[in-house]
């Protein structure tokens, strides 16, 4: 997921949380295969994401938005490629949308401690 200025964040730092599908959508697909292979690279993909959205001057909630989108889009597009993406994608299916937002942040915080 990009969280460049034009596509899920705007110049002024806006968050566009229904551009999510659409970035994704975008992606390149072998680098999408990449990213999605292992579950050690999906943290570290999200790991650098989370970090430039900090950057950027995102709090976590807004992250857990954001997450939330790219949970929802992964659940329902991409089938999981690892025992680890496999349990994300169960536990999201089976969650309302108030434990599927706390499992976003749990995903922000797990992004966040994998990066230090």
């Amino acid at each position: 997921m990009s969280l460049q200025q034009n596509h899920v964040v705007d110049k002024s730092g806006n968050l566009s949380p229904d551009r999510v599908e659409n970035a994704l959508n975008t992606m390149d697909p072998s680098r999408k295969d990449e990213i999605l292979q292992n579950f050690q690279s999906f943290k570290s993909y999200l790991a650098k994401r989370i970090e430039l959205a900090e950057n950027i001057g995102l709090n976590e909630e807004q992250m857990a938005v954001l997450a939330e989108k790219v949970a929802g889009y992964l659940a329902s597009h991409e089938e999981p490629r690892n025992s680890e993406e496999k349990l994300l994608q169960e536990l999201w299916k089976v969650a309302d949308k108030d434990r599927q937002h706390s499992l976003a942040h749990l995903l922000v915080r797990l992004a966040q401690s994998s990066s230090k």
